[in-house]
């Protein structure tokens, strides 16, 4: 070890000088094309640390092996943290029951494979640029000749006094994440103190362990730099959905003992708020007490003044991620921190890459919840001018700014429906000309008649890692022909993520030019169809999609592949969805086994076969419903639906019904809902069999059957047809000499006449075809597809289908009656079950504090309670689906 400066010298001593590079810290933190380091056979090696082994840091020192820089650098990564560099991105998930390991960007060993160091827990406490060495916490000394400083953030903790209790934490590390879950074990209540991206991160994570959530936000909306004031409020009614209140504009004045819980809030305004666990998560610092303590010059807020390169203002030291000032600006994402990374590789090895700001963009998806934001969606360019598109039945909200003529997109915001965001993006990013109207591309109608956008080559696929559609187009056609492959070869869609549905539509594209049929996996997690999922789930019996991603999938998971599984393994093993290995899993209606409504209560459907209801039944739904103060009505499927039930009040309302003899309707679910009949021979004089009798029979041998869409079914008495039967996915109608069976029917936006499937059929026989037939639909239907799309695309259409579940043509009908009996051997009343166990119970109960949840407002209408929404003479003219379109010029 030289004395001087700590550089070690190799035996090939007089042929290579090694010199050391450094890289610290932990920050969040490229295109491959850097030119490769001098690799002569005489190189003398720097001493390269990196301080820091986030995420930045680690995709620094992957940039660097891939531009050769291991022929001029000897690296050691010094990292703060026990834990090797992990998806930050992701923590929350470890709540959800993922292994902390599941998240690693890449073993420990890979880094002595390359011949780096990889040091961790090793902490610097001080930079000495005199004598270029680094003083670690433990009194060692490093020296080096380049060093690169991915410090990360730090998170900021608002001067609140009684911030330094116990019980207060913030939420940033996998450390953090074991302190915070110990603390919630012994707790009832949590609050999380800043709503923003991290902060309801923060929320889901409480809320993932089973705590009663609050998040509580100085500004008068939550997300406050992504999103405007209408966007912000439909985000809070959609968490408070899920059972997370958020509490805005609130000053925390100081934190003090409770009464009722641990912690005490005490606001501004007089309020006050008790919890058990607190986590601030109230925005980041620039983690640069280094570039402070070694005299570098560092912004007036925080931060490592750096340039195009990175250099900060020592030559010798460069500045990466959340860390790093460039232009008097600060990145918090992921993507700006591996350009600048890609820079700094450039920078060290005589690349032309170089770091020019970056997009602030962002998708992503909070408890569920979509959630995107692109460019100048606030509208603060001169000439702007807004289109609004506010959907409040089904929760979405959509805002576009465009330029004064319309033709370009100035920025966007996007909460319930991310579906359009990568669409918008490249409209963005590449200033692409906007189709005529732009309105169109707030519409679901209008969108679909907009012609393909033609993306240039140059358009940035992936902005984590600078991939563009030329590049990927570029790697399909030299034989990666699926997305894996791609993102093996390219990285595009390995960074955040959110890149992935636009990756997969370039790959099909360009194998489709080719003459190459297109991948059809059902997304970037797993390279198989539901159909396929479902045949190795079934044969190899697994019961979690932990169990099946591990075995035969990757990633993390996402929207897609997440409640596509949960459906699967519904309809094999018929586990109740709230399980912990799929509560996880589970959108928001399953999640709280009622349906969502605008205002975000829920509505509850008790199950009603057939529509026939005993008197004393229907007073108990009147008395729950007075008792609630809920509105009523009768449904299109002959029940009754009890609409605005808080998600504290679900509990109570369910034990009341089932007391009274009733279950759960299962009307939030993607399964059976309702046999829909007339009173058949019991009553009508035109009737010829007891439809009834067969309606009960029916429903109640399939009820709660998971399948890949919702299932309707109904059984008329006679020919003249008065339940529907052949509008109906399953529709059943009396003959003289039996029944007929109708199949693949459906109404909705796009009707369609089900077809005559077998005509004057026996009771058993009619129930031995359905079973067939629902379970070939379970087992080959795809994702979120209707029985009459399913059949139209099946080869051979209706002729096929009846050759396999009548002629049992590829002898599977044994099986599949068998798989069906399971089912219904298997059935449980889910409200039920819930009511049976306190962990799930504890899912839907209130908050702590000695106010007591509240009923959003409400008006009367025709004498019952309805959604206060604007006063009459303010709301606007009907159109539909609710559009408001508001021009700012």
């Amino acid at each position: 070890m030289d004395g001087e400066t700590g550089h070690q010298v190799s035996d090939q001593a007089h042929l290579v000088e090694k010199q050391q590079l450094l890289v610290v810290g932990n920050g969040l933190n490229g295109e491959t094309g850097h030119q490769v380091c001098g690799e002569s056979h005489l190189v003398e090696k720097q001493q390269l640390l990196v301080v820091g082994n986030g995420m930045v840091g680690h995709h620094f020192v992957e940039q660097l092996v891939a531009a050769g820089g291991l022929a001029r650098f000897e690296v050691t990564v010094l990292g703060a943290e026990p834990d090797p560099a992990y998806d930050r991105v992701h923590l929350s998930e470890v709540f959800g029951g993922k292994a902390p390991q599941a998240l690693r960007l890449a073993d420990p060993a890979w880094y002595e494979e390359q011949g780096m160091t990889l040091r961790l827990g090793a902490e610097v406490e001080a930079i000495d640029r005199e004598s270029r060495t680094l003083t670690l916490v433990s009194g060692e000394r490093l020296g080096y000749d380049r060093l690169v400083l991915a410090t990360g953030s730090v998170p900021f903790v608002p001067p609140i006094p009684g911030n330094e209790r116990a019980g207060c934490y913030v939420y940033r590390t996998l450390g953090d994440l074991d302190a915070i879950r110990d603390a919630c074990a012994q707790a009832r209540s949590g609050v999380v103190i800043g709503g923003g991206l991290l902060g309801l991160e923060a929320a889901n994570a409480l809320r993932l362990l089973g705590l009663e959530t609050r998040v509580v936000e100085f500004a008068p909306r939550l997300m406050p730099v992504q999103l405007d004031e209408s966007g912000g409020a439909l985000l809070r009614e959609k968490i408070r959905a899920l059972g997370v209140e958020a509490l805005v504009e609130k000053a925390t004045e100081c934190i003090e003992d409770g009464e009722q819980a641990r912690h005490r809030l005490c606001f501004k305004d007089g309020s006050h708020l008790e919890t058990d666990v607190i986590l601030f998560s109230a925005g980041i610092r620039p983690a640069d007490a280094l570039a402070r303590q070694s005299g570098l010059a560092v912004g007036e807020r925080g931060g490592i003044c750096i340039d195009d390169g990175c250099h900060s203002s020592d030559p010798a030291i460069l500045a990466i991620g959340e860390c790093a000032l460039w232009q008097g600006r600060i990145f918090g994402l992921v993507a700006p921190g591996y350009q600048m990374a890609r820079a700094a590789v450039a920078t060290l090895c005589g690349g032309e890459t170089r770091f020019a700001g970056a997009d602030m963009s962002t998708k992503l998806k909070l408890m569920g919840v979509d959630v995107g934001a692109i460019g100048d969606g606030h509208g603060s360019t001169e000439g702007g001018q807004e289109l609004l598109l506010l959907d409040r039945v089904n929760g979405i909200y959509k805002k576009l700014v465009t330029d004064g003529e319309g033709k370009r997109l100035l920025g966007a915001i996007l909460v319930g429906d991310g579906t359009d965001y990568d669409r918008l993006l490249q409209y963005y990013q590449n200033a692409l000309p906007l189709p005529e109207p732009a309105l169109s591309l707030l519409v679901a109608e209008g969108a679909q008649s907009v012609a393909p956008m033609t993306l240039p080559d140059s358009a940035l696929i992936c902005s984590c890692h600078n991939v563009s559609k030329g590049a990927v187009v570029a790697a399909v056609r030299a034989g990666n022909q699926d997305v894996a492959a791609i993102k093996s070869c390219t990285k595009a869609g390995t960074g955040c993520g959110g890149c992935g549905n636009l990756l997969k539509q370039v790959v099909d594209q360009a194998l489709a030019e080719m003459g190459v049929e297109a991948d059809h996996s059902l997304c970037e997690h797993f390279a198989y169809n539901r159909q396929q999922l479902y045949h190795l789930a079934r044969v190899e019996e697994i019961r979690t999609f932990d169990e099946l991603r591990d075995r035969h999938g990757q990633g993390l998971g996402c929207d897609i592949c997440k409640p596509t599984v949960a459906s699967i393994l519904a309809s094999l093993w018929n586990e109740h969805v709230l399980e912990k290995p799929h509560r996880a899993l589970q959108d928001t209606n399953d999640a709280f086994l009622a349906n969502l409504q605008k205002d975000g209560t829920y509505s509850v459907v008790p199950r009603i076969p057939g529509g026939e209801i005993t008197p004393d039944g229907l007073i108990t739904i009147g008395e729950v419903a007075r008792k609630y103060g809920l509105y009523t009505k009768i449904t299109g499927g002959q029940r009754i639906d009890l609409f605005g039930a808080r998600v504290d009040q679900l509990p109570d309302i369910w034990g009341e019904l089932i007391a009274a003899g009733f279950e759960t309707g299962q009307a939030y679910g993607k399964s059976v809902r309702t046999v829909k009949s007339c009173v058949g021979s019991t009553w009508c004089r035109y009737g010829v069999q007891d439809s009834m009798a067969l309606t009960q029979t029916l429903e109640h041998r399939y009820k709660g059957l998971r399948a890949p869409h919702k299932l309707k079914f109904a059984v008329s008495g006679c020919t003249r047809e008065c339940a529907e039967a052949q509008s109906k996915d399953i529709g059943v109608i009396a003959t003289e000499r039996g029944w007929n069976l109708y199949v693949c029917g459906n109404g909705g936006m796009r009707p369609r006449h089900a077809d005559l499937f077998a005509s004057d059929l026996d009771e058993a026989t009619l129930i031995r075809y359905i079973d067939r037939l629902l379970m070939f639909y379970v087992r080959t239907g795809d994702r979120l597809q209707r029985t009459s799309v399913w059949m139209e695309n099946m080869e051979g259409g209706l002729d096929y289908l009846k050759a396999v579940i009548i002629e049992d043509s590829l002898g599977l009908g044994a099986e599949l009656e068998a798989r069906m009996a399971a089912i219904v051997g298997t059935w449980q009343c889910e409200w039920k079950s819930t009511l049976a166990d306190p962990d799930k119970v504890a899912l839907f109960k209130a908050f702590l504090d000695e106010e007591p949840a509240t009923t959003p407002p409400r008006r009367e209408e025709r004498g019952q309670w309805v959604p206060a929404m604007a006063p009459r003479e303010e709301a606007p003219a009907p159109f539909t689906p609710e559009i408001a379109i508001k021009e700012l010029i």
